[in-house]
């Protein structure tokens, strides 16, 4: 709406987007900068495209503390009033006093001198100023309470006009630093009319718990999906995961691609294979390793946003090892899987064979071409002084064997020996009949899980039955124990097929 007091600026500049809303007023009514990182972006450019009309189920992840409350909820929904100040919000949360408290911090915003001097539209009707409801003047307005709470008698959104278009819906997962222009460019913001938004559903300590999980999940069944007033009103989710069949696990496994997903791990990997904190100000990279080593299963799950189940894993807790204790008996050794598909890993583990265990030194573990693969496994092989190395030979393994010895030979390095070994067991009942041995005898350095995370999450969250998408670190790393103390054939190599002229 058009302003005529001389603070036209501002209210341009604030309804630009939801992160220039956010600043403006937390710098205003809070007296300090909100500290932007480039996640805060993103999820203000996906609120922006609930905003624009583009995208309708949407489900952020992201770790406590975080400032998903603020923005997602308390600024969210003051910005949408601003743009229309008749629109109509639900908010809930597993706790009544959290949804009240985040209630009453919008209407403050709402009633601020700050807010009024910049949209004098938008005004909250006295005799309806209640934390668990309250109304504009203009017809719109915010209910609030608990996930278990009475949600009747007000809905989401506005009601359809005759002859509407339905929006489509986006199923693109987006990670972070994707490119979301796709979702964020064009303006409809005048249809704008609300939204449903819910904050943490269920509480961390009750997540584990088979009934109060299902419970929350059924009342968004039969009472919560059904308080919007059109099938267009958006509905967003913001919530730290808490278990494999939490609310988002059971929406993203019930209507898989039809809710747009942010999820945001506090520690992830840059392109360099950096390892980089999510939002340094809040936890730096030292930080994050501390939490993890107090509670693997908690970090895993609330702060990498990766749920494990508590029972039912393949493996457990692996042991690790600051020292290798080199002796005249130790075997220098590397089994390389190659990728049977394009969605499939490449896995090629170095480890010392010792009497007693397989102590891991290195892994390339990854989804790039051979380009890449081929002279990167060379290099580990002869950065590791590997003495022995098996090689599937399926689906195009005999040949990439070829090109990574003609890589070592280039590099001069001439201590390995190669072995083609075509694998013809059953590869689940070979991960599954060999898993108690592979968990006793290998052993992984210090960190080992900040240093291939990509191996380390396929290999810790692999189950016993059924639901694992991928199967190599784990096929892998059985093979390096299949190995365990046998020698070499040399009868089963063609020494015309190693290159040896």
């Amino acid at each position: 709406m058009p302003r005529n007091d001389g603070n036209e600026i501002i209210q341009a500049y604030c309804t630009v987007g939801t992160l220039n809303f956010t600043k403006y007023f937390f710098k205003s009514l809070k007296k300090k900068k909100f500290i932007v990182a480039q996640y805060h972006k993103l999820i203000c450019e996906t609120l922006d495209a609930v905003i624009d009309g583009r995208l309708k189920k949407v489900i952020f992840n992201v770790a406590p503390r975080y400032a998903k409350t603020e923005l997602v909820v308390k600024n969210f929904i003051a910005y949408g009033f601003a743009l229309n100040p008749s629109s109509n919000f639900i908010h809930l949360s597993y706790s009544d006093d959290l949804a009240l408290d985040n209630s009453e911090e919008i209407r403050d915003i709402v009633k601020s001198s700050e807010y009024r001097s910049i949209f004098p539209y938008v005004q909250v009707k006295k005799d309806t100023d209640s934390k668990k409801k309250w109304v504009t003047t203009e017809g719109g307005g915010l209910y609030a309470t608990s996930m278990g709470g009475q949600v009747t008698g007000f809905g989401a959104g506005t009601v359809d006009e005759e002859g509407a278009e339905n929006l489509v819906s986006v199923d693109d997962e987006l990670e972070l630093g994707n490119n979301i222009d796709m979702i964020t460019s064009g303006n409809d913001r005048e249809t704008f009319s609300g939204a449903m938004i819910i904050d943490d559903p269920i509480k961390p300590d009750e997540a584990t718990n088979d009934t109060a999980r299902e419970k929350v999940n059924k009342k968004f069944e039969t009472t919560i999906r059904n308080r919007v007033n059109s099938r267009n009103t958006p509905i967003i989710i913001v919530m730290q995961r808490l278990h494999e069949n939490d609310l988002c696990g059971y929406l993203m496994a019930l209507e898989p691609g039809e809710w747009t997903v942010i999820s945001l791990p506090c520690l992830f990997t840059d392109e360099s294979g950096d390892e980089k904190a999510l939002w340094p100000f809040k936890h730096t990279v030292q930080e994050l390793h501390k939490l993890r080593e107090k509670d693997p299963y908690v970090f895993d799950t609330q702060y990498m946003q990766n749920p494990k189940p508590v029972e039912g894993l393949m493996y457990h807790e692996f042991r690790t090892y600051e020292v290798i204790p080199y002796n005249n008996v130790s075997k220098r050794k590397n089994y390389t899987d190659t990728a049977d598909t394009g969605s499939d890993f490449l896995c090629s583990i170095c480890y010392v064979e010792q009497p007693d265990y397989n102590y891991v030194t290195d892994i390339l573990f990854t989804k790039k071409p051979m380009e890449y693969t081929e002279p990167k496994t060379a290099e580990m092989i002869a950065k590791n002084e590997t003495e022995e190395v098996v090689v599937e030979s399926n689906n195009g393994g005999r040949g990439f064997r070829r090109n990574v010895e003609s890589q070592l030979l280039q590099m001069r390095y001439t201590k390995a020996w190669f072995q083609d070994h075509t694998q013809t067991a059953n590869k689940n009942v070979r991960i599954f009949t060999n898993s108690a041995s592979v968990n006793s005898t290998t052993l992984f350095p210090a960190g080992w899980e900040r240093r291939w995370p990509e191996f380390y999450k396929q290999l810790t969250s692999y189950r016993k039955e059924g639901g694992n998408p991928h199967d190599d670190a784990p096929d892998c790393l059985t093979g390096t124990f299949e190995f365990r103390n046998q020698v070499y054939s040399t009868e089963e190599v063609d020494k015309d097929d190693l290159g040896i002229y």
